[in-house]
């Protein structure tokens, strides 16, 4: 089994904002990984305080999650799922979160520790391990000099020009993933 987690918070007033990149990149990989699998709807899961879509690829069951728990305590849930599932943290999970030092749309994979990102420190505090595969989609808008309160900008909603920026960069977070589920990336373009 294999957990891909994207990091955010719940509720319809953090829908478009950058801290919830995380959210928007399980969404989209929903639709994308149908082409292998239909996925089912996300479905709220109180064990575990998730959304959660299920599907199978390639004989293999993969759960997309949305932890409800509100960024700073995500390492809840993921934690709870992680041990309920007995899966090795390190083979089996892939976090997808925001990234407030990257430029807007920028992926990346790489990097060990938290960064200053709460949500993921607290996955990291929960398992016991900062060897977890990732994937960091850039949010900085403008300069980061010029960010004066980073808690305040990364809970604004993108603007219109950000948000489409950010949907066109999600097309690069699935060969990564396509990596992570070890399927062919070729397959799961249209």
């Amino acid at each position: 089994m294999k957990l891909i987690v994207g990091l955010g918070n719940p509720g319809e007033e953090y829908k478009n904002t950058r801290h919830n990149a995380g959210f928007m990149a399980v969404d989209y990989l929903r639709g994308e990984l149908g082409s292998e699998s239909d996925f089912s709807d996300f479905k709220f899961d109180k064990k575990a305080n998730a959304e959660i879509s299920s599907g199978l690829i390639k004989g293999e069951k993969v759960l997309l999650v949305k932890p409800q728990t509100f960024m700073n305590s995500s390492g809840q849930a993921v934690q709870q799922l992680v041990n309920f599932f007995k899966l090795d943290s390190k083979q089996d999970l892939l976090v997808v979160y925001d990234d407030l030092d990257l430029p807007l749309g920028e992926i990346r994979t790489s990097g060990t520790s938290a960064g200053g990102h709460n949500g993921m420190q607290s996955i990291m505090n929960m398992l016991g391990t900062e060897d977890t595969k990732r994937i960091r989609i850039g949010i900085q808008g403008k300069p980061r000099e010029e960010i004066e309160d980073t808690a305040y900008y990364v809970l604004q909603n993108f603007t219109k020009g950000e948000k489409k920026k950010i949907t066109d960069s999600l097309i690069e977070v699935e060969p990564f993933t396509a990596t992570f589920l070890e399927i062919d990336h070729q397959k799961t373009e249209g």
